[in-house]
């Protein structure tokens, strides 16, 4: 009997490495629920992209900062997978959006604490918990943390510190996960060019160098050397991977 194409859910798909990740993943032959906050279009031609490379897709608005909304949100999911796959479940989530917040600790205002908060800890926390019921026993969630979890750098304290909390609780969700089978991985990324903080480390010649400088192959890092580690760390080949914390910055400030 042939394996039920695996669906994956990664949100903030519309870009940078979340869009990364979807390409890759519909490269081996994963189906798509990807989300977009804004960039609609952005959104649309990526479904373009993963349905030319023959695999299934559906775009759907979220706000990750708004855990409001997130029971109704979880009830589009239930109707795009009835519609498009016939399905009840999904396999792999993978929470991804995100943006920055750069200010001096002396000077982070709480609107900007509650908006690093809001999307980074409260989001994923409670995104995953109305996604919970549709994901499949046996299936698998990667959070998105960061390199700034193990090293400093001067006014990025309130999202590093949301990240440090997604890596507790990845400890939590493979421990409470483990009876369904789902494993629970933390995938921290380094300084990536994309337009991540305004895109400093793509655009601005003397941050990308400062980085390459840092960084033991050399150079920053591209979408291209996570998104595929994403995709393979989800297949069935590293199953047995789970509560971990996996860098994947090129040794930045060993």
């Amino acid at each position: 009997m042939p394996t039920a194409t695996k669906i994956a859910l990664v949100t903030g798909a519309s870009r940078g490495l979340g869009r990364n990740t979807a390409l890759h993943l519909a490269d081996r032959g994963v189906d798509l629920i990807a989300t977009y906050h804004s960039r609609r279009e952005d959104a649309d031609q990526l479904v373009g992209e993963i349905e030319a490379k023959g695999r299934k897709a559906v775009a759907l608005q979220l706000d990750t900062g708004d855990a409001k909304a997130f029971p109704a949100f979880a009830g589009q999911v239930r109707g795009a997978l009835d519609s498009a796959w016939g399905r009840e479940r999904f396999d792999y989530l993978v929470n991804n959006a995100g943006t920055g917040v750069r200010a001096a600790f002396a000077e982070t205002s709480e609107a900007q604490f509650d908006q690093m908060m809001n999307i980074h800890l409260k989001g994923v926390f409670f995104l995953t918990q109305a996604l919970l019921p549709l994901l499949a026993d046996g299936g698998r969630i990667v959070n998105l943390s960061s390199g700034l979890t193990r090293f400093t750098l001067p006014g990025m304290a309130a999202y590093a510190a949301m990240k440090g909390g997604i890596e507790v609780l990845t400890h939590y969700l493979a421990r409470e996960l483990g009876a369904r089978g789902i494993a629970v991985n933390t995938v921290a990324p380094g300084a990536i060019e994309t337009d991540f903080g305004g895109g400093a480390v793509r655009d601005i010649p003397e941050v990308n160098r400062n980085v390459a400088e840092a960084t033991a192959l050399g150079r920053a890092g591209v979408p291209d050397d996570i998104g595929p580690m994403i995709a393979a760390l989800l297949s069935d080949d590293n199953r047995w991977i789970n509560g971990q914390r996996i860098e994947v910055s090129g040794g930045v400030y060993l």
